[in-house]
């Protein structure tokens, strides 16, 4: 068999000089109208980055003294446009207790202070801020709600209300979010004995529900109970006949009762390790050494609980 015989039937033919010439020509071209392309689309991104205009950003004077003079015109001053109940109704609380938060947040961080920017002009008030804070809190709406009337803006206002919450704990926890002392445990005897007909009572303990609007779908299973139809957190609390919190416990998914809260909280520990301070009272002849607390009827009757027909 020849050599010929071997041979592929499909096997290219021999290049020659006239198709080696043609291919270098047809790269050569490739290769010019790519440069070119490359170019012209350069050139115009170079023109048009030339007539496009700068945008600036785009400042609001909001002119912060007519915001303050207007909120002590307003509830500040000597003569006030509203009076006392309107101040109570707005802002939920009394002007006397605004005034005792503002003073005190304003000696603790020098952000509740009237400061000056760079320029030399006047910041926002003490009194702007914590309005603006206070309001957030006692209506849940958002912080550019109150700009047209503070003259505040949005993410501003967020910071106020994160600065004022840390700065009211860090104030305010030691003295009124405590266990109440010995001289607290004679006030309370002698106020519930006298005033009240409950000798040995100490306060009133029970749970509310606060509505979460922003509850995760995936949490919506426990935090939500059949006979509210929407998703609450509970908030367990001890309270006196004054309105002082002695104890909050606060995240507890609103599908328990008061008894599982009660189980989780910590209101009774120091009473189950021992470390009470002495509460003595007697009642038709007998003496005891511990204070009680007046609660509905869920909870379990025991040395701690006194249920109260009327239900409390």
């Amino acid at each position: 068999m020849s050599s010929s015989d071997n041979e592929s039937p499909y096997a290219s033919p021999p290049a020659s000089p006239f198709m080696d010439l043609a291919n270098r020509a047809l790269h050569e071209l490739m290769d010019d109208s790519v440069e070119k392309m490359y170019a012209d689309m350069l050139e115009a991104h170079v023109a048009e980055s030339s007539q496009r205009t700068t945008r600036k950003r785009r400042t609001t004077l909001r002119n912060h003294e007519v915001g303050d003079a207007r909120i002590w015109k307003d509830y500040f001053s000597p003569q006030p446009v509203y009076p006392e109940n309107y101040f109570r109704r707005r802002f939920r609380m009394s002007k006397k207790l605004f005034n005792r938060i503002l003073e005190g947040i304003s000696q603790h961080s020098p952000y509740f202070t009237q400061r000056y920017d760079c320029s030399g002009r006047k910041g926002l008030s003490p009194h702007q801020k914590c309005t603006c804070s206070i309001r957030q809190l006692a209506y849940g709406t958002a912080g550019d709600l109150h700009d047209d009337y503070i003259r505040i803006g949005g993410p501003t206002a967020v910071e106020c209300l994160q600065k004022f919450c840390r700065c009211v704990i860090e104030v305010f926890l030691v003295q009124y979010l405590r266990r109440p002392n010995s001289s607290d445990i004679e006030r309370l005897l002698e106020a519930y004995s006298t005033k009240h007909g409950f000798p040995g009572m100490l306060g009133s303990i029970d749970c509310m529900h606060w509505a979460w609007k922003n509850c995760p779908v995936a949490w919506k299973g426990q935090y939500t109970r059949g006979d509210h139809g929407y998703t609450t957190i509970m908030l367990e609390a001890v309270a006196s006949y004054d309105l002082w919190i002695w104890h909050a416990y606060f995240g507890v998914g609103s599908s328990n009762n008061d008894i599982n809260v009660l189980n989780q909280s910590s209101v009774f520990n120091q009473v189950l390790q021992g470390n009470t301070l002495p509460c003595n009272f007697t009642v038709n002849g007998t003496s005891y050494t511990k204070g009680y607390y007046l609660v509905d009827d869920i909870y379990i009757q025991n040395g701690l609980h006194l249920s109260h027909p009327g239900r409390v």
